[in-house]
């Protein structure tokens, strides 16, 4: 929350589409409007365009690239003609940085940084204007809201949820509350403060042993963390340092597994270049903060700036740990001493990603709801809008005491034989609610569906038929909800969307 940066001002603006949010979803939103020769401000409350894609999520989610098309694949051939390739999914941060402004220059977008939502003002169900705050005023016809988190969708009144349903709500298999496996302590690992002693207290992060019932419902959330682009390249690498704050309690839980597990925890160092890494979560405990976060989908922006730095805090003294605590075992020491920040990355954070990774906030509920029926292929909508082909994949959502000893509750993999199409309806709110604004990255879906469709590639392609979406109900004078769907599937396959698919999901998850 750069509240420094924020400037006061009287200026009004009148434009045809306000784009909520400067994701790498929404500047394709931004270009695509361009494209349809709409006048177009996109609006961005931070100073870095991009949000995962230049953030450090550089090793892309992917599935299967015959569901990708439109401006999302351009994307992915432009980044890899700065590699000497046809296209590439994985690149470093800089590299997506530069494309992505570079495409914000040769459209022309209107880009304010550091605009902050205040208000949203609407009547007759469609948002008239917002006001941000500082005081700048935009009024437009159309809106999309291309925020993690659905803050524009949110203030404007429409229906949405957080947390997880049960398996109940839509008749799914591996919904709310889970105990897998993967990412799971496989060994036992004593959760109180002194070891067998139930009256010295719990380890941080770790919630008493209460009835657990599989597949029922709560309000937690994936776990963040930052993808961190690191080397092994001693001349461009900046040791790990240990945080002011560092607190070693915080790391007992990570100490206790490292004694007793069979774990690699290098799995997920996942090479981007010869020399770099998109390094993310992996094992029991790892750069997932888990249960830090579930205030961040409604909380206002002093309260995420808190627990965003409470996520560089832990995460960078989770660094410093693996590599000095002598509690880690020496062979991981040694290894881990060898890795640190890339010089040559993220310049003006220190190394530091800019953007946390916000795997799941708030979710829409229109009139179709994406569920794990959609992406096994058991159901399949007749109006889609693009594809999304990786697994069901939640990260862990909690950690708790099942008896006497600790285990992560939420992690999901279930792997997916086919792209399956996403409805056109699960963009566009509740017909009765707001008719001007579109929500392609907060969309209608089920918690274990949105781990599935929550892929950058996938964000982008919904981000550009929500554009065409705006710009057809602008055309005909009509709701969102009332564009004609063979008009827009015209458009899109006219702009090489991926609208159906048969091909299997014979690719790896990653590049």
């Amino acid at each position: 929350f750069f509240e420094d940066e924020i400037r006061e001002t009287n200026e009004k603006l009148a434009v045809d589409l306000c784009v909520y949010g400067g994701t790498a979803a929404g500047l394709i939103a931004a270009v695509r409007a361009r494209a349809e020769n709409r006048s177009v401000v996109l609006l961005h409350p931070g100073r870095t365009l991009g949000g995962m894609t230049t953030g450090g999520l550089s090793y892309t989610d992917v599935g299967n690239k015959a569901a990708i098309g439109g401006l999302s694949r351009a994307f992915y051939r432009r980044v890899g003609s700065r590699y000497g390739v046809a296209e590439t999914f994985k690149f470093e941060p800089h590299v997506a940085q530069s494309e992505l402004d570079a495409l914000a220059r040769e459209t022309s977008i209107d880009v304010r940084s550091y605009q902050y939502l205040d208000a949203v003002h609407v009547a007759g169900r469609r948002i008239r204007a917002i006001t941000l705050l500082g005081g700048l005023t935009v009024e437009a016809r159309g809106f999309i809201d291309a925020t993690y988190e659905g803050d524009l969708m949110a203030k404007a009144g429409v229906t949405y949820t957080t947390g997880r349903e049960s398996n109940g709500a839509y008749g799914e298999t591996c919904n709310g509350r889970q105990i897998h496996p993967t990412h799971q302590f496989d060994c036992d690992v004593d959760p109180y403060v002194r070891e067998g002693v139930p009256e010295s207290g719990l380890l941080p992060r770790v919630e008493p042993e209460r009835e657990f019932t599989e597949g029922s419902a709560d309000r937690r959330i994936q776990a963040y963390n930052f993808r961190v682009c690191m080397t092994d390249d001693e001349a461009g690498r900046v040791p790990f340092l240990q945080p002011s704050s560092y607190d070693s309690t915080e790391y007992e839980l990570a100490r206790r597994w490292l004694r007793c597990t069979g774990t690699d925890v290098f799995t997920k160092f996942d090479r981007i270049t010869q020399t770099k890494t998109d390094t993310n979560n992996h094992g029991a405990v790892s750069t997932d903060f888990i249960g830090a976060n579930y205030r961040w989908p409604e909380g206002g922006y002093r309260e995420r700036e808190r627990i965003f730095q409470d996520h560089v805090r832990y995460q960078q003294g989770l660094h410093w740990f693996m590599a000095n605590d002598p509690g880690v075992p020496e062979a991981v020491r040694r290894e881990y001493s060898r890795w640190g920040l890339a010089a040559d990355e993220f310049g003006d954070t220190g190394g530091w990603p800019h953007q946390l990774y916000i795997r799941e906030a708030r979710r829409m509920v229109s009139d179709y709801v994406v569920t794990e029926h959609d992406c096994t292929g058991r159901v399949r909508c007749d109006d889609s809008i693009g594809m999304a082909a990786y697994q069901m994949d939640s990260h862990n959502c909690a950690r708790i005491v099942r008896n006497g000893v600790v285990k992560n509750d939420g992690d999901v993999q279930v792997k997916l034989p086919s792209p399956y199409p996403i409805s056109f309806r699960s963009i566009v709110p509740c017909r009765g609610e707001v008719e001007n604004l579109v929500v392609p990255l907060c969309l209608s879906a089920s918690h274990i569906a949105f781990g599935s469709v929550r892929m950058e590639p996938v964000f982008m392609i919904l981000a550009e038929s929500a554009a065409f979406i705006v710009s057809l109900a602008l055309l005909h004078g009509c709701a969102v909800q009332d564009v004609p769907y063979d008009e827009l599937a015209n458009a899109l396959n006219a702009a090489n969307q991926v609208l159906y698919t048969d091909a299997a999901n014979t690719e790896p998850m990653n590049p």
